[in-house]
């Protein structure tokens, strides 16, 4: 059988270096055929070499002219055939259409991405997703493409027998273990999705307890290793928020059948109730090189990555209610996702700038929730829209972190 071959978007960030190490162990079945980055350029260089990539991107364009570029272009253009090397965010976008690319990771983090999952969808690619904000923010346009790609791998044979046909696999460990206990089980049938959530370094505290929390406090979470944005998210609870907007485009899943559930030991990736009462659990181990590598391999399993959850040692498992008055972001998240239209997109720009902000000392961690409810608030009195475009999504965006700008700054 062909290699797939895999582009991977926000290469060295957690999602990114775990997908590396995936194709790493699976060199007989994965090709990485193209990377890009932010900013990390002197890690690309790395990972290029490594891998023997000659397709590169790197997100910030002042990086041409430092002197790594030059290593980089020695890089992309050395050897037999035709290498790429470009700078910008469209650089980093047009990798999706590579010819030789099969498969395309998007780790990018934040709003970004979502210009780059338009692209690899419109190309007739398979999305690995991690990328949250592509279906928060775009979902009303990834998703109709989505569907597009599946009926085309349809025709062309591509797809599995039974089950989706795989052109939106999802990399978070929660949808990607929702899909899993979707499979072979009919979507009419299901009563709710239960959303798992780690509950964060701060589970239990209540919001007078969370004014001076420093961003070395937020940043310590009890059971995932990720980046600092969504380490951040998950401590307000914004990053089940945003999961939970994911869940209702994935599975077309209205708001009223999607809960989010506690579960401090993330044994639990993520539960789907039936209408019989049953319910199916997806359990493993707390690392997200498992749904990477599910996502890489459907509809095949290929050995584990990672050493399996042992329940003899597990212990307990434990499950409460979110605390959506001290942690309000699950609550404005939701109710941006009700509403719907533009509405999503300004709360995640505004999330996105006082998440910066904090992390910079510049903002207070209850600042955070407090920012995003002034600038959705803002955005509702002149008027919620229907998305209708990338480039209306772009202006709503640049729009709402002017907003949430302004807000920092006059706090």
């Amino acid at each position: 059988m062909a290699k797939k071959r895999v582009v991977v978007l926000g290469s060295t960030g957690s999602i990114g270096t775990q997908t590396l190490d995936v194709v790493r162990r699976h060199a007989d079945k994965l090709e990485v055929v193209a990377l890009a980055v932010g900013a990390r350029a002197d890690e690309l260089l790395a990972q290029a070499r490594a891998f023997g990539v000659r397709h590169l991107a790197v997100g910030r364009e002042e990086v041409a002219g430092l002197p790594v570029a030059d290593d980089l272009r020695a890089q992309a253009h050395g050897g037999e055939g035709e290498g790429s090397l470009a700078f910008g965010p469209e650089g980093v976008a047009a990798l999706a259409h590579l010819p030789e690319a099969d498969v395309v990771v998007n780790a990018l983090v934040g709003a970004a991405g979502l210009r780059a999952s338009f692209e690899a969808l419109s190309a007739g690619k398979v999305l690995a997703l991690a990328n949250k904000e592509s279906l928060v923010v775009g979902g009303d346009l990834i998703m109709p493409l989505a569907a597009r790609v599946d009926e085309q791998r349809r025709a062309r044979g591509m797809a599995p027998k039974t089950g989706p046909a795989g052109a939106l696999m999802p990399i978070d460990s929660e949808h990607g273990a929702i899909y899993q206990c979707l499979l072979g089980e009919d979507e009419r049938e299901v009563s709710r999705l239960w959303v798992t959530a780690s509950g964060g370094p701060f589970r239990g505290r209540k919001r007078s307890e969370l004014e001076g929390i420093t961003p070395a406090q937020a940043l310590a979470h009890p059971t995932w290793n990720m980046g600092a944005k969504i380490s951040i998210d998950s401590s307000t609870l914004m990053n089940k928020g945003l999961e939970v907007i994911e869940a209702h485009h994935l599975f077309a899943m209205p708001y009223d059948k999607i809960e989010v559930v506690v579960q401090p030991q993330s044994a639990i990736h993520s539960m789907v109730e039936y209408s019989d009462g049953s319910v199916k659990a997806h359990l493993g181990t707390t690392d997200m090189r498992i749904p990477i590598q599910f996502a890489l391999s459907y509809p095949e399993r290929w050995s584990a990555p990672v050493a399996p959850l042992d329940f003899r040692t597990l212990g307990s498992l434990e499950f409460a209610a979110p605390d959506t008055e001290t942690f309000r972001c699950l609550a404005l998240a939701r109710e941006a996702g009700r509403t719907g239209g533009t509405l999503p997109c300004v709360m995640n720009a505004a999330n996105e700038v006082a998440v910066a902000a904090f992390l910079a000392e510049e903002g207070t961690y209850l600042g955070i929730a407090a920012c995003v409810e002034a600038v959705m608030e803002a955005h509702a009195a002149e008027g919620v829209q229907q998305v209708e475009s990338l480039g209306q999504l772009e202006e709503v965006d640049a729009w709402a972190r002017a907003k949430a700008r302004a807000w920092v700054k006059a706090r």
